[in-house]
This record gives structure tokens, sequence and C-alpha cells, in this order.
């Protein structure tokens, strides 16, 4: 089993950071590289507790499809999402919002075993880690440009007090 731990400072509400994570269309436009679309479940808006999205993207020159359901949900504090079909064995990925700094720190913590045994092993090793860092990373790196820029308006209605 591997893991992989992020984390990043993002200067925007935990709230509106942790919205962010779970927005569907959020989502879409952070991996915009893969081609990433939402096919089942929840394809759009933001995810609550126990709901399931489907997403249909490329990666190794692959379309493939994953489904993954939240199973913690903590506002905006922390949630996961773990798999439920898909090209892993298995994974859970919590997502952490700590207030910080007048802002908000993000932790990303992604738990995950490949398929294959022993092959699957040696592609963590060799592979699959080093793709999964460089895709959550970036995918942290566009939450916080729209979590510090005006464009989180786009997916999220304005909280109270901002509007």
């Amino acid at each position: 089993m591997a893991r992989i731990e992020l984390s990043l400072y993002v200067a925007a509400p935990a709230d509106r950071c942790f919205d962010l994570a779970r927005s569907v269309d959020a989502h879409l436009r952070s991996t915009a590289a893969t081609g990433e679309r939402a096919v089942g479940g929840r394809t759009t808006g933001l995810l609550e507790l126990g709901e399931e999205v489907t997403w249909r993207a490329r990666h190794f020159g692959v379309h493939q499809e994953l489904t993954s359901r939240i199973t913690a949900f903590d506002r905006p504090h922390h949630f996961r999402d773990s798999m439920v079909r898909g090209a892993f064995a298995r994974f859970d990925h919590d997502h952490y919002f700590m207030p910080a700094g007048g802002g908000t720190l993000l932790r990303d913590v992604f738990d995950y075993r490949a398929p294959l045994g022993p092959l699957g092993w040696l592609a963590e090793r060799l592979l699959l880690t080093h793709y999964m860092r460089r895709f959550l990373l970036a995918r942290l790196h566009e939450l916080k440009v729209l979590a510090e820029s005006t464009a989180w308006v786009e997916f999220l209605p304005p909280a109270p007090n901002e509007r």
C-alpha cells in the first residue's frame, strides 16, 4: 500500500476551500488536462456524505472510469472520498482544512493500493506514486487559484458575509 501526503497554504477561508474541494464542477476545472468528465452519480454541484460520482478520464493513454463515494464528512474540517469501483485495488483520499495565518492549510492524504499484487506493488514504486503526487498537487494548486481569486463564485454560492 502506498501513501501520498501533500499540504498547501491557501489565503482563503476554510469553508470556501472545503466546498471547492467537493465541487464536481471545480474538480472538472482542476483536472482539465486529463479530459476528466463526471458521467454518473452526482455530475454537478457539491458532493455530500454518501453521494457517489463516476469520473471518466484519460490516464496513461487509456480512458478509465472510477467511482468514488463520500464516506466521511465534517464541514469545513475534513471529508474522505473512497473508491467504490475503478482501476485501483483500493483508495481512500482524505481532505483536511485547518485554519492557519488568516487562511487555510489544505492537507491531502491519499492511501491506495494498485491492483495486480506484486506487479502492482512495483508499479506503485516505479510510476504510480510519482504520477498521482503530480496529479494531486496540480489539483491543489488549481483549488488555490480558484479560492484566492474571484473565480470561486463560478462554483459556489457566496456566503452571507461575502455578498
